[in-house]
């Protein structure tokens, strides 16, 4: 079955006080209005499109792709009238599935079992609450068929002690939606046009009604203020963790971690506490990841351990590694098997060879680097001239003693070692040793300057 989906996002959020449109806050990571346009994709429907308003064309700039169709709602007159704008983009022959830009945790089996079917009637995602205050209500007859949906500012309270609510989320047959949405009155206590009236003139029509219930209440949560975003942050994460839990990953303290993109692990992953991993993310067996660590875009092989403090930006760590504590991995970084990369080291798009190792405050950029080599503390690669960058090689087994400048482009050939405190800015021969060192004199009779005493 071919679908449309229309996702409104056009509210303002006022709770949210801030000049971000609601749809753009993040929720792990991605703006809310992300992670349902991620769930409308996983259906395959022919049209995807959003309805925007408030914030003017930030909606459509942040969110622009090639699969999305952004329509503008000028005046935020209800939910009927924000679908309203989107007809001239329907397919008419295909049923037509709304969601809302700020509930993001709708699932993709729920929303499967939602638009399953031919889509030639109308089916709600509805649930029962313990506190319904806030939803539209859903109204049945004795026999329990739907009669329609009324909003809590208009039900009696009679109809509000009703538990089942109305999500907002509803699958509706395209082709009647002209006529029913030209019907809709905005004679209620919002002076808005409702998209749930469109449940009463289907019944007249004739049309069929059904109810789905989600599988977790948390898919239906909204947000609509800065503490709900909040609350959900934690829903968000505590369903990732458990997750991984299930797959056999140990945590140090499952409430102290955030996950904002897709963490894949294998056997006996440790993680401890304070960590985030952002984008897509692969750990393989025997990781541990050790406290406060980022890690992002990045694939880190079997065994190897992240020390804390370590930051993994768009990288690839090989096997049985050890990184950090305080080691920053920039993007295009590639290390081999057993590399060391120690506290205060930065490698920004290098490749490491096999056994290397960086152990102390050390600076490695767009270099290659061989196997067994050791870079000295305090050694540089000096890759930029200020306008251009340059590439550094570093053979097999080279030495590169402490406090070491390697001035780019520059090679330093197998075996060769460099001695402490050189600056390098030719090639170096291999199996030999290269330094650069101005001649050590000393001064007699040198007196320290000392400070002026004042008042004279």
């Amino acid at each position: 079955m071919t679908l449309n989906v229309v996702i409104l996002a056009a509210g303002q959020g006022k709770r949210m006080h801030s000049a971000l449109p609601k749809v753009l806050h993040r929720l792990a990571g991605q703006p809310l209005l992300a992670h349902v346009v991620a769930a409308a994709r996983a259906l395959k429907p022919g049209r995807i499109c959003v309805v925007y308003g408030h914030g003017g064309e930030q909606v459509p700039v942040s969110m622009r792709a090639d699969d999305l169709i952004f329509v503008r709602q000028s005046k935020q007159l209800g939910t009927g009238h924000a679908l309203k704008q989107a007809l001239p983009c329907l397919d008419i022959r295909a049923p037509t599935l709304v969601l809302y830009g700020d509930v993001p945790l709708t699932t993709i089996a729920t929303l499967r079992r939602l638009t399953a079917g031919k889509g030639d009637h109308i089916k709600i995602l509805t649930a029962l609450l313990e506190n319904p205050t806030g939803y539209g209500r859903i109204l049945r007859d004795t026999r329990g068929k739907v009669t329609g949906i009324v909003e809590e500012k208009d039900a009696t309270p009679v109809q509000k002690t009703v538990s089942e609510g109305n999500t907002g989320l509803i699958l509706l047959p395209t082709k009647y939606l002209a006529g029913w949405l030209g019907r809709l009155s905005n004679r209620n206590a919002q002076r808005e046009y409702y998209l749930t009236d469109v449940i009463g003139l289907g019944i007249a029509d004739g049309v069929r009604v059904e109810t789905v219930a989600p599988t977790a209440l948390c898919e239906i949560f909204g947000v609509n203020s800065q503490r709900q975003l909040a609350d959900l942050e934690r829903v968000y994460q505590r369903v990732a963790v458990d997750r991984l839990l299930e797959a056999g990953v140990n945590f140090a303290d499952p409430n102290r971690f955030d996950l904002r993109g897709s963490l894949r692990c294998g056997r006996d992953v440790r993680i401890d506490v304070n960590c985030v991993f952002e984008g897509s993310v692969r750990l393989g067996h025997g990781v541990e990841i050790g406290a406060n660590c980022v890690i992002r875009n990045a694939t880190i092989a079997s065994g190897t351990r992240v020390a804390p403090f370590s930051m993994i930006d768009d990288a690839r760590v090989g096997a049985n590694c050890v990184i950090g504590p305080y080691a920053r991995l920039r993007p295009a970084t590639e290390l081999a098997d057993q590399v060391h990369i120690g506290n205060f080291v930065e490698v920004k798009a290098s490749k490491v060879g096999r056994g290397s190792k960086a152990n102390h405050l050390a600076y490695v950029g767009d270099s290659v680097v061989g196997r067994n080599v050791n870079v000295g503390a305090g050694t540089i690669t000096c890759n930029y001239d200020g306008a251009n960058k340059h590439k550094t090689i570093i053979e097999d087994d080279v030495f590169i003693g402490s406090d070491t400048q390697l001035v780019a482009p520059v090679t330093v050939r197998r075996g060769a070692t460099i001695g402490a405190g050189s600056t390098i800015t030719k090639e170096a021969p291999a199996h030999q040793l290269t330094l650069s060192r101005s001649r050590q004199i000393s001064i007699a009779n040198w007196r320290r300057p000392r400070k002026a005493v004042k008042g004279r």
